[in-house]
């Protein structure tokens, strides 16, 4: 069985925030139609001025530059796995160096989540990755599910077990994030989670920007109950919006479809 995937993208700058320091990029390489690479990333950028989203976009441009440039050498998960990692190391590299080189870039930095398709290792398998409160989320089976979970101080609290899962929601330390690119808490690199695919499930990757004032029921019956990817990320968006989020609001939408060979359809950014 093959599989396509159908990809939606939308992001705004929301009704408070000056700049929009979030960035989306879907990108995909293909031969005669059949997908060899794709890579869906939602960045948060954060900083003074400007440097959220220089950082953001940064995370976009060099992740998705290594990935080009290597994903051909790969053809195991652990290969997959540190493909994913180097690309995440170079780009939180560069964001450092640039940080420490430019005084208006001082200590910037980015959230990223990622999801990664390469059917020529696998075509039934999505590789989702993460730094920092950026969140995919696998719709299937009639359930919404939180494939990542937050490199927030909050959530550090909730796995040592001195506050609940619902006192995080609204903890003061939410936000305040421990772990994201643009500094050495980045390690080796994050996690990366494979995902099998089946006809019929769908994924969302976002800021929390969205998840900040959207309850993951209320994800579900958006995503659940649209018709196809590009009107589900707007509509997911306008609903952040409509919910008075005061933060930048951006995500990424993808359904997956039986199809004759492996094959990418993203939809312009709207």
């Amino acid at each position: 069985m093959a599989f396509v995937l159908r990809i939606g993208q939308k992001t705004e700058i929301g009704n408070y925030r000056e700049n929009n320091e979030d960035n989306v990029a879907v990108q995909a390489l293909s031969t005669d139609g059949r997908c060899e690479v794709l890579a869906c990333l939602v960045a948060d950028g954060m900083g003074g001025q400007l440097a959220g989203e220089e950082a953001s976009k940064m995370a976009n441009e060099e992740i998705w530059r290594y990935l080009q440039e290597h994903y051909r050498e790969v053809g195991s998960f652990e290969q997959v796995r540190q493909l994913i990692r180097q690309a995440t190391l170079r780009a939180n590299e560069r964001i450092m160096q640039k940080g420490q080189f430019d005084r208006d870039y001082t200590n910037m930095g980015t959230t990223i989540v990622l999801a990664v398709w390469l059917p020529q290792v696998r075509d039934d398998c999505l590789y989702i990755s993460w730094l920092g409160d950026s969140r995919a989320y696998p719709i299937r089976e009639k359930k919404i599910e939180q494939l990542t979970v937050d490199h927030s101080i909050a959530q550090a609290l909730v796995e040592a077990g001195v506050i609940s899962q619902e006192e995080a929601r609204v903890h003061r330390f939410r936000n305040r994030l421990w772990k994201y690119l643009g500094t050495s808490e980045v390690g080796e690199g994050p996690d990366v989670k494979p995902v099998y695919l089946r006809p019929g499930d769908r994924f969302l990757l976002c800021t929390d920007g969205l998840t900040g004032v959207v309850e993951d029921n209320k994800l579900y019956e958006m995503v659940i109950a649209a018709q196809d990817p590009q009107s589900c990320a707007s509509d997911l968006v306008k609903l952040a919006l409509d919910c008075d989020s005061k933060d930048n609001v951006s995500c990424v939408t993808i359904f997956v479809e039986e199809g004759d060979e492996p094959r990418a359809e993203i939809a312009p950014p709207a």
